[in-house]
């Protein structure tokens, strides 16, 4: 089998990966004679990314970021919720509804973007409060902590890649017809699962 490997660079942080481990030693060798630069070993932390690898698999996770969040918008002390988002949540633009700040929202909204990244549990409910930062009222500021208080029960969720385990590509597709509140429009969306992983997406017709 032939070795396979990736190389990511962010500023001067290097993240190299792959199966072959002679190819690690050489690529590690040639990059400290051409470069000043240090070997930290197997990558445990970067960019909010929590790492565990063992013999088992390998599980990433954002704990720390997490309870950075529910600190940051004062939400370390909320009561955890089971869900992301109510059932059957209908959000709309709510014109006549209670302004709430623009800018506390983003903030909020752009901070669990982030975390979809290890947690594709809330990928849905984000992406539903998203369209709404223009101008968003008390209803969606709402919506928004309702994530947050799922997060505050759930700090220690992630994506376990399992080693060996054999990954099978399950898809499902919907729709829900005419169901946008603000303007009719149908919403359609997939999921695909690759064994443990989950990709969504969701789009608006």
């Amino acid at each position: 089998m032939v070795g396979k490997c990736s190389l990511f660079v962010y500023v001067d942080d290097l993240i190299f990966t792959g199966n072959d481990s002679a190819m690690f030693d050489d690529f590690r060798k040639s990059m400290m004679d051409e470069f000043e630069m240090s070997d930290l070993g197997k990558m445990h932390y970067f960019l909010s990314l929590e790492i565990v690898q063992s013999n088992a698999g390998i599980f990433v996770s954002q704990k720390k970021y997490v309870q950075e969040l529910l600190d940051r918008f004062k939400m370390q002390k909320c009561n955890p919720a089971n869900t992301p988002s109510e059932f059957v949540l209908k959000l709309y633009k709510d014109e006549e509804g209670e302004k709430v700040d623009n800018t506390l929202f983003k903030q909020i909204t752009g901070s669990l973007m982030y975390l979809t990244a290890t947690r594709p549990d809330i990928m849905y409910s984000v992406s539903l409060i998203s369209r709404y930062m223009e101008s968003p009222t008390e209803m969606h500021l709402l919506a928004a902590k309702r994530i947050l208080r799922y997060l505050q029960g759930t700090k220690d969720f992630g994506l376990f890649y399992k080693r060996g385990e054999k990954s099978n590509l399950i898809g499902f597709t919907n729709s829900d017809y005419a169901g946008d509140q603000d303007d009719r429009r149908s919403s359609s969306g997939y999921v695909f699962m690759l064994g443990i992983g989950v990709v969504s997406w969701s789009s608006k017709k």
